[in-house]
């Protein structure tokens, strides 16, 4: 049941695995969007972190296992399957569907764990698995005490779940009797070019969450000079992230995990990053059916934020994803980042296309700046921090 070496390629079972992210994604946009606020942009949050830890645990389960094995493949349907419930109890998970949301979540990530640690008996990558389940156990009491909870006790509880989860990432599962996760390579990835390709997959999904949002919007209004600018430009600043994305870190992610010593490092902040990405694509998907609605409307403080603060967020875990491969923060996505900051508040009479257009010029500076370091070092190679 094993993944063979020759086996790098993500399976179609990973791609279908996928597409219920984009309703996860969708959920989590529109979520936000009707609560748009600081409570809201609080409980979006709450509710996208362990929506994209199911994902790393099933990306790692599938890099260990061969997702073109029948057993493999029948286990994977209940974990996409939790997905969906944990999808569909998204709008009224801080209500009273609270228990489902995170019922289904532990389940998924619990019963994916028991079946890697039953069926990776004497390899080398089963303590890495029995790590995890006992983190799992541990913000297991949190998330079902949240569920339990109404109001800011359960984003308060849910939240500490969360980041025990996350926090543990870094700290190497640190578990009785086993220590902390080691510097072995099969603890971390079996595939290096599998696992890039499959992050490389998963952002182009959440991808898809802005173009989805945009194409609706535009879809629901009249077809003027005004709102078609705004779709216009929502297309192009999604394409501005893919472009940022694939720049060099994104498409050698596979050269850095095989270049470094400490391949551990680099799977955290890989992690980190993507989560950080990602969240500022949930942020843009949200601005994005503001600006096409309301492309010339009053701007409130929250539409400014959202406008604004998606690409900084996407440009800060773009940073932070530069400094796994290649162990440096690219002065232009830092910049880029910190004058979407500083133009907030500058920007608060703005009308949502002029600050949408802001924020795409601002991306294609960066993109800009990383065409001609290209021109510049043609043939820089990954050199992960150690």
């Amino acid at each position: 049941m094993l993944r063979r070496p020759g086996q790098a390629r993500p399976a179609f079972l990973e791609l279908f695995f996928d597409l219920v992210f984009v309703l996860a994604f969708f959920r989590l946009s529109e979520e936000l969007l009707e609560h748009l606020s600081w409570t809201g942009a609080f409980e979006t949050l709450v509710l996208l972190l362990p929506v994209l830890a199911v994902w790393v645990s099933t990306a790692r389960f599938l890099d260990a296992f061969d997702p073109e094995h029948p057993l493999v493949q029948l286990l994977t349907m209940p974990i996409m399957f939790g997905t969906l419930v944990m999808a569909a109890a998204t709008p009224e998970a801080f209500g009273h569907k609270g228990l489902v949301f995170a019922g289904a979540y532990l389940i998924v990530r619990a019963g994916g764990l028991a079946v890697a640690i039953f069926f990776l008996r004497g390899h080398e990558a089963q303590p890495s698995a029995v790590r995890l389940f006992f983190w799992v156990g541990v913000a297991a009491v949190p998330w079902i005490a949240g569920a339990l909870l109404p109001g800011w006790s359960r984003g308060a509880l849910w939240m500490t779940a969360a980041a025990v989860e996350y926090a543990a990432i870094a700290l190497g599962f640190p578990t009785p009797r086993l220590g902390r996760s080691g510097e072995r390579r099969l603890e971390v990835v079996v595939s290096e070019e599998h696992t890039a390709e499959r992050y490389q997959q998963f952002f182009i999904i959440a991808l898809g969450e802005p173009i989805l949002v945009a194409g609706l919007a535009f879809g629901n209004s009249e077809f003027g000079a005004d709102r078609t600018a705004a779709t216009l430009l929502a297309f192009g600043t999604t394409a501005l992230l893919w472009r940022i994305y694939i720049h060099r870190a994104g498409a050698l992610l596979a050269d850095a995990i095989v270049a470094t010593d400490n391949p551990r490092r680099v799977a955290i902040l890989t992690i980190y990053s993507h989560v950080i990405m990602i969240a500022g694509i949930v942020a843009i998907a949200v601005a994005d059916e503001l600006v096409i609605t309301h492309p010339f409307g009053h701007s409130d403080p929250a539409w400014t934020a959202v406008i604004l603060g998606g690409p900084a967020l996407f440009l800060a875990g773009r940073a932070t994803f530069e400094y796994a491969v290649f162990g440096r923060v690219p002065p232009p996505r830092v910049i880029g980042a910190l004058a979407l900051l500083a133009l907030t508040p500058a920007m608060k009479p703005a009308p949502p296309l002029a600050l949408a257009t802001t924020a795409a010029l601002i991306l294609a500076g960066v993109a800009a700046a990383d065409t001609l370091r290209t021109r510049r070092f043609p043939s820089e190679q990954p050199s992960p921090p150690g």
